[in-house]
C-alpha cells in the first residue's frame, strides 16, 4: 500500500524543518567560529590536512612540519598521527587542490551541520516505523537541543583534529543508525556495515555502537528465515572486517605491528606522562576521574577548572529523559538495547587516560549520543511539553556560554 498523499506532505514538511534547523545550526557554529578567527584559516591544530598531504605523496609519515606538534607521534624521527586516517582520506581532494592551508575548519562546520541534519532525519523515522512517539514539536525540540544545547555545539565552529574526528565520527554512526531503520534486506546490512566501518576507521571505538543497529536489523529480518539472515549478516560484517583489516596493514606499514597505533610514542602533554608510564592509555586508574568530569563536575562553580569536562546530565538534563525512557520506552529490547550500547561505548570512555581537555562539557560523551538521544526520545514522550521546552532552554544556555569561553581559549 503507498504513501497516502496527507503523510507524503506531511513527510515533506518533517524534511525541510530538519534542513532548516542544520542551516540555523550552520548560522550559529560560523557566528562562533567567525567571532573568535577567520573561517577560511586553518585552525592551529589541522594535523588532517597534513596526513591528507603525505598520502596525496605516497608516504604515511607527515612529509610537511604543522605549525605545532603537540599529540603527534614521533616514531624513528618521522611524524605521525595515532588518529586512524578516514578523515584525512576525505580531506584528501581539497588539499589536493587548496594545499595544507584548506580550512579545516570549515570542513568541521559541515560536519557539525550534515550531523544535525542526519540527526533530524533519523529522528522522523524512528517514528515512522514505531520505535518513537513523538509529535513534530518534540521532535524539533530534539533536534535543537541536539545543535544547541549539547557538546556537539562546543566542537563544531573551531576545526582542530580532535573535535573533526569527533564529528566526523558521529556523523558515520548517525547514518548507521539511519541505514538499519530506514532500509531493509541486503541493502540496510550493507549500509549499516559500511557507515560502522567508516565510523571504525575514524574513532575505533565507535565500532560498539553497533550493538543496536546489529540487534535491530537482526530482529527485524528474523521472519525471513536463518538462511536469509546468515546470508544478510555476513554482508554487513564484510565492510568491517574489510576495516579492521585496512587498519591493521596501515599499523603494520608504519609500526612494524598490526596492533600498534603509535600510542606509546606520542607526544603528550606532560601532566600525562607520570600517569601513561605507570598505567598506559587504559586502566581502572582513571575511571573515578572520568566519572567525576563527565557526569558530577559542574564547570561553572569551579572556574580554575572549567575546561576539564562537566556533568552530562547537568549540562544536558534534556538528557535526563533517557531514564525515563529506559523504565518506561517501548518496545522494551529496543529501550534496553539503546541503554546496552550506551554502557557498552562509555567502558573505553572511563578507562581512558584524560577527560578531552581543553573543552567545555563531556566530550568524548559524543561518541554515545546517537542511541542516548534516541533513547530520550523514547522517555520525552513522559513528559509534559513545557517541562522540554524549558530544560532545552537550559541546555542550550550552558553551551552558548561554554563555547564562547572555549573560544576565547582557542582565539
Amino acid at each position: 500500500m503507498g504513501i497516502s498523499p496527507l503523510d507524503f506532505q506531511q513527510n515533506q514538511r518533517a524534511r525541510l524543518r530538519s534542513v532548516l534547523i542544520a542551516l540555523l545550526a550552520l548560522l550559529i557554529y560560523s557566528g562562533f567560529g567567525v567571532q573568535h578567527g577567520c573561517l577560511w584559516a586553518t585552525s592551529s591544530v589541522p594535523y588532517y590536512n597534513y596526513l591528507a598531504d603525505a598520502f596525496l605523496h605516497g608516504q604515511l609519515s607527515l612529509r610537511l612540519t604543522p605549525p605545532t606538534i603537540h599529540d603527534l607521534v614521533l616514531y624513528k624521527g618521522q611524524l605521525f598521527l595515532y588518529w586512524p586516517p578516514l578523515p584525512a582520506v576525505l580531506l584528501m581532494p581539497f588539499v589536493f587542490f587548496f594545499g595544507v592551508g584548506f580550512s579545516d575548519i570549515v570542513f568541521t562546520l559541515l560536519c557539525a551541520a550534515a550531523n544535525v541534519l542526519v540527526v533530524g532525519l533519523l529522528l522522523r523515522q524512528t517514528v515512522r516505523v514505531g520505535l518513537v512517539s513523538l509529535t513534530g514539536l518534540q521532535q524539533d525540540l530534539l533536534v535543537l537541543f541536539f545543535a544547541l544545547g549539547t557538546v556537539h555545539l562546543t566542537l563544531a565552529p573551531y576545526g582542530r583534529v580532535w573535535a573533526t574526528g569527533q564529528l566526523l565520527g558521529f556523523l558515520c554512526v548517525a547514518l548507521a543508525y539511519l541505514a538499519a531503520v530506514s532500509l531493509s534486506g541486503r541493502r540496510a546490512f550493507f549500509w549499516t556495515g559500511l557507515a560502522l566501518a567508516a565510523a571504525f576507521l575514524t574513532r575505533n571505538h565507535l565500532l560498539f555502537t553497533g550493538l543496536w543497529p546489529a540487534v535491530y536489523l537482526v530482529r527485524a529480518h528474523l521472519p525471513e528465515g536463518r538462511k536469509r539472515l546468515v546470508g544478510y549478516s555476513l554482508v554487513g560484517l564484510l565492510p568491517v572486517v574489510l576495516a579492521i583489516g585496512l587498519l591493521g596493514i596501515y599499523n603494520l606499514a608504519r609500526f612494524g605491528s598490526m596492533w600498534e597505533t603509535g600510542l606509546d610514542y606520542h607526544l603528550m602533554a606532560e601532566r600525562f606522562v607520570e600517569d601513561y608510564r605507570a598505567y598506559g592509555p587504559f586502566h581502572l586508574h582513571y575511571v573515578p576521574e572520568n566519572l567525576y568530569y563527565q557526569y558530577i563536575a559542574y564547570p561553572f562553580l569551579q572556574p580554575d577548572r572549567v575546561f576539564e569536562g562537566g556533568s552530562l546530565f547537568l549540562l544536558s538534563p534534556v538528557f535526563l529523559a533517557a531514564f525515563w525512557g529506559l523504565a518506561l520506552g517501548r518496545p522494551r529490547w529496543v529501550a534496553w538495547g539503546l541503554a546496552g550500547t550506551v554502557l557498552l561505548v562509555n567502558i573505553p570512555i572511563l578507562l581512558l587516560m584524560g577527560t578531552g581537555w581543553i573543552q567545555f562539557g563531556p566530550r568524548y560523551t559524543l561518541d554515545f549520543t546517537v542511541p542516548l538521544l534516541l533513547l530520550t526520545a523514547m522517555g520525552v514522550r513522559c513528559w509534559p511539553t513545557y517541562v522540554l521546552i524549558g530544560l532545552t532552554t537550559i541546555s542550550i544556555c550552558h553551551y552558548m556560554l561554554g563555547t564562547q569561553l572555549v573560544g576565547y581559549v582557542y582565539g
